[in-house]
């Protein structure tokens, strides 16, 4: 089968590859869609460090079971739609066994730390699958994962009705953020450097859009969610809160980021500073809102591409050109 494999940081090829065949307790699934994700281009770049290489990345994805191994007991059979959580937790360690296994001391992901979906094929455990109703497509089974990221951000960060809460960053997850933050009953304002982005944002719920914090009505904010990872936006978040605030690191940073926040302020003002780690427990209920239209994903897909051109669709997300770039292995609609 063909794959996306990333040789080496910065060296990328589309290349034959051998196609999987199902261990025990696991499915093969032929790819209908994969979303390009941050975290993509941090492993090809050699910036997230739990990623081995080669690897075929690719977390965001859903697909058509096509194999079943033996030993699978979860009643997923062959021609089942389905979206996939790739989330791999060992269950042994103090943080499993304390029901955080998005902490896991030897956490992995499908497309993280073993081979993902930019590729035809991919095995998966077969408990991983969800199945997708007939009203979403493979696009929208594949922002589920994404969809479940945010799920859990917006569990962290505790939201009351009414509050105003600051999202820095429209793209995807800014996005999704936003439509989570609204639906809970806040009011929510949206910044992002590139104005063109603002619109949608508007459209999903934001009540006040910007490309600055200074452009905002002034005024301080319950909550501020920074969805960029990066720390000039950061600083921008925490010092937009009032007193009692919440600031939610939620992009993902460089490891050797830092960033400056006032110590004193965090005591005198009582400000809570709290990360949110990719998916716990938010998967199944991500897909609901998904299929509910509570959060909607259409918008969101803005570019889709061959395997082919693997490179340039990574290229279009880098460039900030594109909300969300997916990739379709085996051709066609991601229908």
């Amino acid at each position: 089968m063909k794959a996306a494999v990333i040789e080496k940081p910065g060296e990328i090829s589309v290349r034959d590859v051998p196609a999987p065949r199902p261990d025990p307790g696991h499915v093969v699934i032929q790819v209908g869609a994969c979303g390009i994700c941050g975290t993509d281009l941090h492993i090809a770049a050699g910036e997230f460090p739990p990623s081995p290489y080669p690897l075929i990345p690719g977390h965001e994805f859903a697909g058509t079971v096509t194999e079943v191994g033996d030993d699978v007991h979860t009643g997923i059979a062959p021609g089942d739609r389905v979206a996939v959580d790739p989330s791999l937790f060992c269950g042994h360690c103090r943080q499993c066994r304390r029901g955080r296994g998005n902490l896991c001391a030897n956490w992995g992901a499908i497309g993280d730390t073993v081979d993902g979906a930019f590729a035809e094929y991919v095995a998966v455990p077969a408990t991983t699958c969800y199945r997708l109703p007939d009203t979403l497509s493979f696009a929208q089974g594949a922002l589920v994962e994404p969809v479940s990221c945010a799920v859990h951000g917006v569990r962290r960060l505790g939201v009351a009705a009414g509050e105003r809460i600051l999202v820095i960053g429209a793209g995807t997850m800014g996005l999704i953020m936003t439509q989570l933050l609204a639906a809970s009953g806040a009011r929510v304002s949206v910044v992002d450097l590139m104005e063109s982005k603002l619109p949608l944002a508007e459209s999903l719920g934001a009540a006040e859009v910007a490309t600055s914090v200074d452009d905002l009505p002034k005024r301080a904010f319950d909550a501020a969610v920074d969805v960029t990872g990066a720390p000039p936006a950061i600083e921008d978040a925490f010092n937009s809160l009032d007193r009692g605030g919440r600031l939610q690191i939620f992009g993902v940073a460089a490891d050797d980021a830092s960033v400056n926040l006032s110590p004193f302020r965090i005591y005198n003002d009582e400000i809570t500073v709290v990360g949110s780690m990719a998916v716990l427990h938010s998967y199944g209920d991500a897909l609901e809102l998904v299929a509910d239209g509570i959060v909607q994903t259409e918008p969101l897909v803005s570019h889709t591409f061959a395997l082919d051109e693997f490179e340039q669709a990574l290229s279009m997300m880098r460039s900030g050109a594109t909300i969300k770039a997916q990739v379709v292995p085996n051709g066609g609609e991601a229908a």
